[in-house]
């Protein structure tokens, strides 16, 4: 298996110096996680993958299907090869069927040449996450999970995503949940790095980062 490559974002000293002058309240969550940051893989079929692999359960879970399935394919994802797997052996990997049907659709996508990471470089967030809801199985938040791991885009704010909802509930709000429309406004002085800024408040909830 080939060694991974991680990259890190380029824009990310450039966003905490930005966000600390900018919001008292998360600069000392900043505070508290020195010298770690967002980290991608620049590798879209495997960040998607593992995205279906890992709805709607815990990490731990989603960890444990995930490395059962990477065993059954060899240690390297390869779209070709899932596509020729029996689904039953996929489906023992702890997959459900419906993960399992996302995942060939997925890999249809990849044979075809519709995960296409240099094409995408000069497309907009909102272009991008039209294209990948195309594929079954891929909603807004996993294109946004997307965008941020994969592309390391510095400026996507995932509404519906429990962990960010909960933070600013805690950090802004008296433990009271904010509806979109108010989380919205509330994160205007993040932007530019809207991204840089989810992930801070990811590390309030849980000092270990989730990636993708």
């Amino acid at each position: 298996m080939s060694e991974e490559v991680v990259t890190l974002p380029h824009y990310w000293e450039d966003a905490v110096a930005a966000l600390r002058a900018a919001d008292p309240l998360l600069a000392a969550v900043i505070d508290r996680f020195p010298n770690v940051s967002l980290r991608g893989r620049g590798d879209a079929y495997q960040t998607l993958a593992r995205s279906i692999v890992g709805q709607q359960i815990s990490v731990k879970a989603a960890d444990s299907v995930w490395n059962r399935f990477m065993a059954e394919m060899g240690g390297t994802l390869d779209s070709q090869r899932l596509l020729a797997t029996d689904i039953e052996r996929l489906r023992a990997c702890g997959l459900s069927g419906r993960k399992v049907e996302y995942l060939r659709d997925l890999s249809t996508h990849h044979v075809a040449g519709r995960l296409d990471l240099a094409l995408w470089q000069t497309w907009d967030d909102e272009q991008i996450i039209k294209e990948l809801v195309s594929i079954r199985g891929i909603g807004r938040w996993t294109a946004e999970m997307f965008l941020m791991f994969c592309m390391l885009r510095p400026n996507v704010l995932p509404l519906a995503d429990i962990g960010v909802i909960n933070a600013i509930a805690q950090l802004y709000n008296a433990n009271e949940r904010l509806d979109a429309a108010a989380m919205r406004a509330l994160a205007q002085k993040w932007h530019p790095y809207c991204s840089v800024a989810t992930w801070y408040l990811w590390r309030s909830l849980e000092a270990v980062p989730v990636e993708y």
